[in-house]
């Protein structure tokens, strides 16, 4: 697993603290929804995304070595992610997410096939 995955691209202008609930995430090809919690920890940083009527209630839980791109002043949050590759993304399980390490190896391993270095 890349370490760098689960934290933010120095390139991207994430500032620790900064609280980006609410933001709009968008992919490389159109919105994908907004931003519902997010975590800064160290070597586990991520978005959970509310996708909303795009894929009928589901939840996406997206590495931030995914995010290309923050803009404070539009507050959208840009991901290196198709929406295409978006929608097939593993279900997030809430519980597994924080007690099992073979979800986030799941994860990992399924957003590092689309990782653009």
């Amino acid at each position: 697993m890349s370490d760098s995955l689960w934290g933010y691209q120095p390139s991207c202008g994430h500032t620790a603290g900064i609280d980006l609930t609410g933001y709009s995430v968008e992919a490389t090809d159109g919105s994908i929804g907004k931003v519902d919690k997010h975590s800064d920890k160290v070597g586990s940083a991520c978005l959970l995304v509310d996708t909303g009527v795009w894929i009928f209630g589901k939840h996406v839980l997206l590495p931030a070595g995914t995010v290309k791109r923050i803009d404070p002043e539009d507050r959208k949050v840009h991901v290196e992610l198709t929406k295409e590759q978006v929608k097939n993304s593993p279900e997030f399980d809430r519980q597994r997410h924080t007690e099992d390490p073979a979800y986030h190896e799941q994860l990992s391993a399924y957003y590092l096939a689309y990782r653009i270095m």
